[in-house]
């Protein structure tokens, strides 16, 4: 069996989310794949068992490594106006930065496929586990975490991905957002 190359399998991702983001699941084969990340389709395969374990790989990949850099300037200590305004400018960022990796994700966030792999993956949980302890600890409203999660990131969303905007219009978007979210989720604000 060969050997597996870092760099080669950083290409393959790289070329796995391009592909699909330009010609769809369907329109992308492991010989595209292979030819855009500069590999043969056997170097593929020792990465991959096959094209659906790939997307669920990558996407798992992507979406731990994006939750995990919301939370990683998250501390037990801070005061709730202080994490969600971390979290809310955190995925902003994110997601100005890493446009192809969020546009990844968010296409296959619905995907029946990969929902299953959802419940094994620790970001989730991580964030989960957050809001729940915010809300033990009297800071966030008692709602649901789904509903939380969705108040907290899906308007970032629009704001990060208006293009149109300066960045200073968009930075003045989203203080106020922020500012709107505070008010409306935490207990004390």
């Amino acid at each position: 069996m060969r050997k597996k190359d870092d760099e080669k399998q950083r290409c393959i991702k790289i070329a796995v989310m391009q592909l699909i983001l330009e010609e769809g699941f369907q329109g992308t084969s492991i010989s595209k794949i292979a030819r855009a990340a500069g590999v043969s389709p056997a170097t593929v395969y020792i990465y991959y068992e096959n094209k659906e374990s790939m997307l669920r790989e990558i996407y798992q990949e992507y979406s731990e490594e994006t939750i995990q850099y919301l939370l990683q300037c998250i501390s037990p200590n801070m005061v709730g106006e202080d994490i969600i305004a971390e979290l809310i400018r955190r995925y902003y960022f994110f997601i100005i930065e890493n446009k192809e990796v969020f546009h990844f994700i968010e296409q296959f966030s619905t995907c029946p496929v990969l929902q299953s792999t959802c419940r094994s993956m620790k970001g989730p949980a991580y964030l989960n586990q957050l809001l729940t302890d915010l809300k033990k600890r009297q800071i966030l409203n008692d709602f649901n975490n789904d509903n939380l999660y969705a108040f907290l990131f899906s308007p970032v969303k629009t704001i990060a991905v208006k293009s149109c905007e300066s960045e200073h219009v968009a930075m003045e978007r989203l203080n106020e957002l922020i500012y709107i979210i505070q008010k409306a989720l935490l207990k004390d604000f």
